[in-house]
């Protein structure tokens, strides 16, 4: 698949790239699942780098997700993106996690990017834009803010 630019506001755009890896219909009216994103990101070099591990606590099935990395610096032109992701701004990707059973795992995503500059810190938000139409009533494993110095550390979340 190649790399995909939206235009416009990148909310109404979501359902599209949940589209990108869907396997099924969205999940059952009234399904309640439990996403959640753990990983880690890094800035060094004017490059920033976000590994992301989707996860699905349960109880319901979640056909696909959308997650959102919106990042306080703008990407540096159109690089690459692995299949599943696109941009949705300048400061914006969005990448469908996949299928993930309830209690089960997403496909992970890595991605390494050009900042605009070399910015001394970058922050990275990460939360779902679409999840699959399941509920979700603890949106606090779903949702993270992380401040990366350009030290070429990894920060966890």
């Amino acid at each position: 698949m190649g790399v995909g630019v939206m235009r416009g506001d990148a909310s109404t755009g979501a359902d599209a790239v949940g589209g990108l890896g869907a396997t099924g219909a969205p999940a059952a009216p009234g399904a309640e699942a439990d996403l959640a994103y753990h990983g880690h990101v890094s800035l060094w070099a004017g490059r920033v780098g976000v590994w992301v591990e989707p996860s699905n606590h349960g109880p319901a099935a979640v056909p696909d997700a959308t997650v959102r990395l919106r990042f306080s610096a703008p990407l540096d032109g159109i690089e690459q993106l692995p299949p599943g992701c696109l941009r949705g701004s300048p400061e914006t990707v969005l990448c469908s996690t996949g299928e993930m059973r309830a209690a089960g795992a997403g496909r992970p995503i890595a991605l390494d990017l050009r900042v605009a500059g070399s910015p001394a810190e970058v922050v990275v938000n990460i939360n779902t834009s679409w999840s699959g139409g399941a509920g979700d009533r603890n949106p606090g494993n779903n949702t993270h803010r992380v401040l990366a110095p350009a030290t070429g550390d990894k920060y966890a979340y």
